[in-house]
């Protein structure tokens, strides 16, 4: 119970402190003057003026408020290394034990620092900042840190945490650790394929010093290099970019005796490859309707450099015109398909027929390029099935179909069974529906014996668009012309963007194009693993953590042509997948995460902010078992720590849960006052 005086005036304050002004300058006069009944004079003008000020006399009644004291558990996948997670949960059940005998304190106990893939490093101030957001300051009593001491959101200062109680901070784990590590000093994040990219990597050893390792280099699984490094030796490689997308790159030292944990001693470095202009040559055979659709479709792609010739006069064409009148440029084949062929990714032959242009010698060429890893792309029209075929040439060895004639319908093209599979033409638009919302083709080379099945079909299931493999290189082969009827919008038109995009990009090796592959993606806080086959069914896939803890994953069908698994993704670093044939890698997390850059315990980094908050960073497990110091209310003091003890500071926060008011000049209290007064004054004036 709470008693007090408040004043509540019935006229504006500086009336008031005239009218104090005036009773003072008439007691003056009056006392000056020795006038008798002076000081019932002054006490009466006193009352009036203090009925003027309206004061009441105030009763509360007020429940007091605990104190709360926050405890905050680093869950942090370090956490796990040694004893610390045994000396984590001892130290937080007698903590809290402790915490609770205390009377008027509130105990909160938050888990924080889990490894989610979206944070980099342990963040505990940022779960003790959400446990007190509802306590006024004059609450909190004061917070305990029960951690390795590797924390990642250390407040700049006192002044930053919001509050003005102590830090305390319980570091589990030995002063005596010791620990290896690979750190990253330079690496890039994009590079060239095909061409080299240095990496700078340093050795760290903690707790040791003089010792060397064995560090090995690995790009995508594959061992590119050995050798010693000391400990505190900083050393570059250099290493090409084999292919475009994410290229792996682990740096693994051997381990150290005695270690903490050898999860950190290996580094990832993901370098995004970045292809160069690719080349392309198109070359059409003849002026036709279709001419343009590829033309734009490769000079839309801004990574596509394309060279596009037109034979305009074949060297049988003679009407007489002077060689001099002529405004056509020569056509380069000796330049093109001998000395620079091997420049090109893709070369396209559109409605291209035999016309003594090109020597049959240049058509071995062509071949060798494929085998050799380069790419060809027939789009064929009446002249595939001509005597002037380039079917009858060396390239007859590397085509997927002999042709045998031409067929003049029309008909809807439609996706095979392995073309629902295939990257290249899975999911058209429109392929849903039978049959699929394309207009039509008038015209169809008929094939026979063809090498690979078709993943495109014309009338009565006849091959329109096989994709083929010849050494290292790709083949496609599209027997119609008319793809150009689905850029005009004809009948509604076709996806013919997609398909000669993904079919260009194919033939090009574009990774996520592949028939056959085995990819990991992270799909929010899940490992994806996904296998894309031409087959009916796929093997199990084995998963290997970053911490070396294997499991076998069993696919389900998903969409056609590819299976799919889900994991739990409770690990940050690199993880890795194989079939037995395939491997995929994917890093979970930053690629280095902090999390694990250091992972010896320490108190060194707590130690400033907690003594600035009048706290302490102490060990509680260097002798093997946890030793807990005891936990004293301390009310009046700056400093909360001592000899064996900690200390939480006690508020007196209450709430007011009810009040009583009695005015002093309300009704008849404060007539019979101010009667009195008049009274008294008229009695001695009598006198």
């Amino acid at each position: 119970m709470t008693y007090g005086i408040a004043f509540a005036p019935l006229v504006p304050t500086f009336m008031l402190w005239i009218g104090l002004a005036a009773v003072a300058v008439i007691a003056a006069v009056l006392l000056m003057a020795r006038a008798r009944g002076a000081a019932i004079r002054v006490a009466a003008l006193a009352l009036i003026l203090l009925a003027l000020a309206n004061p009441s006399f105030t009763r509360e009644e007020r429940e007091p408020l605990s104190s709360v004291a926050a405890v905050v558990v680093d869950k942090s996948p370090s956490q796990n290394f040694g004893e610390r997670t045994r000396e984590t949960e001892a130290a937080r059940e007698a903590l809290v034990a402790r915490l609770k005998e205390i009377k008027g304190l509130e105990v909160r106990v938050v888990e924080a620092g889990q490894a989610d893939g979206e944070t980099d490093g342990t963040k505990l101030f940022g779960a003790l900042s959400s446990a007190l957001s509802d306590v006024p300051t004059d609450r909190v009593a004061g917070a305990f840190l029960i951690t390795d001491g590797r924390v990642h959101d250390i407040p700049a200062n006192a002044a930053a945490l919001g509050f003005h109680a102590p830090v305390h901070a319980l570091v589990t784990g030995r002063s005596n650790e010791r620990d290896r590590r690979i750190a990253i000093v330079a690496a890039p994040r994009f590079g060239i394929v095909g061409q080299p990219q240095t990496i700078t990597y340093r050795l760290d050893d903690q707790g040791v010093s003089g010792d060397s390792a064995r560090v090995t280099v690995r790009r995508d699984g594959e061992t590119l290099s050995e050798r010693s490094v000391r400990s505190g030796e900083q050393v570059s490689v250099t290493l090409d970019i084999p292919h475009a997308g994410p290229n792996i790159v682990e740096i693994e030292a051997s381990k150290l005796d005695g270690e903490l944990t050898p999860v950190n001693n290996r580094a990832v470095v993901s370098i995004d490859g970045v292809r160069d202009k690719l080349r392309v040559l198109l070359v059409s055979g003849e002026p036709h309707s279709g001419e343009r659709t590829w033309r734009n479709l490769l000079k839309s792609d801004a990574s596509v450099d394309l060279v596009h010739f037109t034979i305009l006069r074949p060297p049988e064409k003679q009407d007489g015109t002077p060689i001099n009148e002529l405004s056509l440029i020569a056509f380069p084949t000796r330049e093109l398909f001998q000395q620079k062929i091997n420049e090109f990714q893709l070369i396209i032959f559109d409605r291209y027929a035999r016309q003594g242009v090109l020597p049959l010698s240049y058509f071995d060429n062509i071949a060798r390029f494929v085998r050799n890893g380069g790419a060809v792309l027939v789009a064929a029209g009446p002249d595939y099935a001509g005597p002037t075929s380039i079917w009858r040439t060396p390239l007859d060895s590397i085509l997927p179909a002999e042709p045998t004639g031409v067929s003049e319908q029309g008909y809807t093209a439609r996706l095979s069974e392995m073309g629902k599979r295939h990257p290249v033409t899975r999911g058209l638009e429109g392929s849903d529906s039978e049959p699929p919302h394309w207009s039509r083709f008038f015209r169809l080379v008929d094939t026979r014996n063809p090498t690979v099945p078709a993943v495109m079909e014309g009338p009565d299931g006849k091959p329109l668009l096989l994709l083929s493999r010849q050494g290292e290189g790709r083949v496609a082969l599209l027997l119609s012309d008319h793809i150009w009827l689905w850029a005009r919008g004809y009948e509604g038109g076709g996806p013919h963007l997609d398909l000669l995009r993904r079919l260009s990009h194919w033939l090009m090796k574009q990774p996520d194009l592949d028939e056959e592959a085995l990819r990991l993606k992270i799909e929010g806080r899940d490992l994806v693993v996904v296998r894309q086959t031409m087959a009916d069914s796929v093997a199990p896939v084995t998963l290997t953590s970053p911490s070396g803890g294997t499991r076998q994953v069993t696919l389900t069908a998903g969409a056609p042509g590819e299976w799919r698994a889900s994991v739990n993704a409770d690990e940050l670093g690199l993880w890795q997948a194989s079939d037995g044939t395939l491997k995929a890698l994917i890093n979970v997390g930053p690629v280095n995460p902090k999390e694990f850059a250091e992972v010896t315990s320490t108190t060194e980094a707590l130690r400033p902010l907690a003594q600035a908050t009048g706290g302490d960073a102490r060990r509680i497990a260097d002798s093997g078992s946890v030793e807990l110091p005891r936990v004293l209310p301390v009310r009046a003091s700056s400093v909360f720590r001592g000899d064996g003890w900690l200390g939480v500071r006690m508020r007196d926060a209450s709430v007011v849960r009810g009040i009583g008011v009695l005015p002093v000049f309300a009704g008849l209290i404060g007539l019979l006052l101010l009667l009195g007064a008049f009274a008294t004054t008229w009695l001695r004036e009598g006198r």
